[in-house]
């Protein structure tokens, strides 16, 4: 996500920070750089010239002038309009309904079923309420059972009358979910391979009968440009209240979410991050716009953390660390812990200064995570805890356990000793950390 735009947009405003004074010259050179950066990333031509024009307006100031490093000052210009650009400040759901009608739209392809069911999870995971799923997309080949199917994956309730009117269908599943004390109603609604009257006349159809808080579009962010279109286009016939960008983890430019905002006026809500059913995040403009400059994005980070990992556990295992008692048996506590997270390569980007370091192109192959956890299940609880005892025979045994060579097998010995010690040697204030 972004990565192509990113490293060109940090290495324009590094130039920046080692010049001694700002000019009209440095200045045009770097913002002719970030348009250039911009424009390949796809972003609407119009959106470029006018960030460009705030941008060297404001770098050529009277406060700019005067700064001490006006380096600085110009990257938190750059990072300022670019959070302004992708909304100003994030834009949260409206959920205070009895329950919560939310309604999701858009056409076919864009990943609306799956999404319907990503946010339902978001939702019951950060609020600790009920949600329900209604099979509302009655045109589609198999999108009930799709929908069905995402529902019991997740153990989440899914209300569908088959292939009956979708006004009705959404109305009796309001009165089913007030019924059955539900909190949020999640409407999956028809797609199209383009907009067209009838999609347009049914959804306002069911709009004028439920009454949604929400009205989300979910659109394909590989679209690019055309995507401002798509949007503008149901937005002309529906109040739509926000969007979900999905495959902003594929191979895309990202330009559509620098225009989205500033030529629509919709707010994007969510972004599509995995596939996964919890590839799902709030769009956080300033964040995002961190991240975008190389700053990371340790908030990001640390909720991600909180989320999935046991905290008792953390810090029981942070306290074998210290001792040294700590033995396969934590290890592969803390691996099933860790796989919570999703894939690490994206958490290694939240970090600050990681495309400096190169770290945002580290890929990490969840088949050696799992070949990981293969050795170690393959042990006995005894040599688990006393990895000291696995000489030569335990060591094939091991490997005919878990389908691996015995190479491997005294690869991963090795590598835990090395970080046994090297914590033992942090614990002890022994060792310097590399910051």
């Amino acid at each position: 996500m972004f990565e192509s735009l990113g490293e060109r947009l940090q290495n324009a405003v590094s130039k920046i920070r080692g010049y001694g004074k700002i000019t009209e010259e440095n200045i045009s050179e770097m913002t002719r750089e970030i348009r250039l950066a911009l424009l390949e990333a796809d972003v609407n031509y119009k959106v470029v010239k006018e960030f460009i024009n705030t941008v060297k307006e404001k770098a050529l100031g009277e406060e700019v002038q005067k700064s001490l490093k006006p380096g600085d000052v110009f990257v938190k210009i750059v990072k300022d309009e670019l959070t302004l650009l992708l909304g100003g400040q994030k834009e949260d759901l409206n959920i205070k309904g009895d329950p919560a009608i939310l309604m999701l739209v858009g056409l076919q392809g864009s990943g609306k079923t799956t999404t319907i069911g990503k946010l339902a999870n978001l939702l019951r995971k950060k609020y600790k309420k009920k949600p329900l799923l209604v099979a509302g997309d009655v045109y589609r080949p198999a999108a009930i059972d799709q929908l069905k199917q995402i529902g019991n994956e997740l153990n989440i309730e899914v209300y569908s009358e088959g292939k009956k009117d979708p006004v009705d269908i959404a109305n009796n599943a309001i009165k089913y979910a007030k019924d059955n004390k539900f909190d949020y109603v999640l409407i999956d609604t028809a797609g199209r391979l383009h907009i067209d009257t009838d999609l347009m006349q049914e959804l306002d159809n069911i709009k004028d009968t439920v009454k949604p808080e929400e009205i989300l579009l979910v659109i394909d962010a590989m679209m690019g440009q055309d995507a401002i279109n798509v949007i503008e286009g149901f937005n002309n016939a529906l109040p739509l209240t926000g969007v979900i960008l999905t495959k902003l983890d594929g191979d895309t430019k990202g330009g559509v979410a620098l225009s989205v905002r500033h030529l629509t006026n919709v707010p994007i809500k969510f972004i599509g991050v995995s596939e996964k059913m919890d590839g799902i995040d709030y769009f956080d403009p300033e964040r995002m716009a961190g991240r975008i400059l190389g700053m990371g994005d340790i908030i990001s980070l640390v909720e991600k953390t909180q989320e999935a990992i046991d905290e008792k556990e953390a810090l029981k295992a942070a306290k074998k660390m210290q001792s040294g008692k700590f033995d396969l048996e934590d290890f592969l506590s803390q691996m099933k812990q860790i796989k919570k997270l999703g894939p690490l390569e994206n958490l290694i980007k939240l970090i600050p200064g990681a495309s400096k370091l190169g770290l945002n192109k580290v890929k990490i192959d969840p088949k050696q995570i799992a070949h990981i956890e293969a050795i170690v299940l393959s042990m006995t609880p005894k040599e688990r805890h006393n990895p000291d005892i696995i000489k030569a025979s335990r060591k094939t045994r091991i490997a005919k356990g878990c389908g691996l060579s015995v190479q491997e097998v005294n690869k991963l010995l090795e590598q835990f000793e090395q970080m046994k010690k090297m914590m033992k040697q942090i614990a002890n204030g022994n060792m310097k950390m590399p910051f």
